[in-house]
């Protein structure tokens, strides 16, 4: 599984519910409204991320009030990751997603944009760290290295930042889980409070489908 990098853009019983918390189920879609469902499989980078967006961009043009995010990815670019979720997080429609195979790196924090998130019972997500990337051959001073360490240290704390917002967690727990390098099947995954429901439909009739 890919570990997040540092550089870009080369780059986280069947049939029934399962609830948490005082969570509400996904209301009914209205009559007027139109729901999207995207089909999100592959590596987050800059190729991948900017087709996802194109396309919302597009869809909000049609006056679409939903999208329903399927994802299953290894993760990727920490820089179009963090892009990609505040994207999500900022745009005048629901955001639903729904991890449909695994959810790794910095893929989790794309999920985190879904007002509603989503797993089938078989999922799972992957917290680890971020990784640098260096050119081969590469010599680096003292000074750079330390730097890139910064970057490294603060790409790290903004995905956990992301994590902690949407889960309850506080920073340092959601660090501690990335260092341990912390794999989630779903039940725990609701337990850490990351999915709202176990659910195995992904989408529904009628509904308009893209893939990316």
């Amino acid at each position: 599984m890919p570990a997040p990098s540092s550089t870009w853009p080369a780059f986280l019983d069947v049939g029934l519910s399962k609830w948490s918390g005082d969570v509400e189920p996904i209301a009914e879609e209205h009559p007027m409204s139109k729901t999207v469902c995207i089909r999100f499989m592959g590596t987050v980078n800059e190729q991948s991320t900017g087709a996802l967006l194109t396309l919302i961009e597009g869809k909000l043009k049609e006056d679409t009030s939903r999208f329903v995010l399927l994802m299953s990815s290894p993760g990727g670019s920490v820089f179009h990751g963090l892009s990609a979720y505040n994207y999500l997080k900022g745009i005048p429609a629901e955001v639903v997603t729904h991890n449909f195979g695994s959810v790794n790196s910095v893929a989790l924090v794309v999920y985190c944009a879904g007002v509603r998130r989503l797993c089938v019972p078989h999922g799972m997500f992957l917290l680890h760290g971020v990784v640098a990337n260096f050119p081969q051959g590469a010599a680096l001073e003292e000074k750079q290295l330390q730097e890139r360490l910064k970057q490294l240290k603060l790409e790290e704390e903004n995905i956990a930042g992301v994590v902690a917002a949407n889960t309850g967690k506080t920073g340092k727990q959601v660090v501690a889980a990335i260092l341990d390098r912390t794999t989630l099947n779903p039940e725990q995954a609701m337990e850490y409070g990351l999915v709202h429901e176990i659910r195995e439909p992904l989408f529904e009739v009628g509904w308009e489908y893209h893939s990316i």
